[in-house]
């Protein structure tokens, strides 16, 4: 009899210990994306407030206050735009020495600092563009972020392809710069929402395998934080090439 309910039990036990684990695990997703969409909503904050401190309506059409002209025509605009590179290395590579406010307060500020580097966007794109695209990113965002989180197929194999086209990206884009090639700008948006697509179920699931049980509130935090800035950087660049493609000029 004893022996029939330790067999008894021991399902109910491991169910029960399942059933833990996918409340955590969803509990721990949910908090990836709450801090995502909030670096999302900084940056859009940011990035229209920016705009509208930086460009006044006159008579003759829109114009460049001191404030716009100091951020997108001074030397100062190499910090704008650089400063949030330089940001995500360093979150990257000091993430797990910072304790879980220091995390996010360094998350919210470089979202911040993004919203400031892609505000241009409204000088060069239609409002109404903007807004469609931004719609059509987060529907794609949502259906690959899916895709990798339910998906039973081993992804890991796409990191290291995914890496490489990442840094070509980075390096032809910096290259065009100074170049200016519509050519090398289109080739670099289409090439870029392919891998930024991949990246967008890579990370999702690789931050869902990061999940240990074990973890105490901290390093689950650190985690989570780490997490959001994977799929924020997807987003945000997915954005980007997007517009960059379908995006209506002024």
């Amino acid at each position: 009899m004893a022996d029939l309910d330790r067999n008894y039990t021991q399902p109910q036990t491991i169910g029960r210990q399942a059933e833990a684990v996918d409340a955590g695990l969803r509990a721990y997703m949910l908090r990836v994306y709450n801090y995502m969409g909030i670096g999302v909503a900084i940056t859009g904050v940011v990035a229209y407030f920016t705009y509208a401190m930086a460009v006044i309506q006159t008579d003759a059409g829109p114009q460049l206050t001191s404030f716009g002209s100091f951020i997108y025509t001074s030397p100062f605009k190499w910090v704008v735009i650089f400063a949030p590179l330089v940001m995500v290395f360093v979150l990257s590579a000091r993430m797990n020495k910072m304790s879980l406010g220091a995390a996010q307060l360094c998350f919210w500020i470089f979202a911040g600092l993004m919203g400031l580097s892609i505000s241009s966007i409204f000088l060069v794109y239609a409002g109404q563009s903007i807004a469609r695209v931004f719609f059509i990113t987060s529907a794609s965002f949502g259906a690959l972020s899916l895709y990798g989180y339910t998906t039973g197929r081993d992804l890991s194999g796409w990191g290291s392809f995914l890496f490489m086209g990442l840094i070509g990206i980075i390096i032809a884009s910096l290259v065009n710069l100074f170049i200016a090639s519509s050519a090398l700008q289109f080739a670099v948006s289409v090439v870029g929402v392919l891998i930024f697509a991949g990246l967008t179920a890579y990370d999702t699931q690789q931050i869902k395998e990061m999940y240990y049980v074990g973890d105490d509130g901290t390093v689950a935090g650190r985690k989570a934080v780490m997490g959001a800035l994977r799929l924020y950087l997807d987003f945000i660049n997915l954005f980007m090439m997007l517009l960059q493609l379908f995006g209506d000029r002024r």
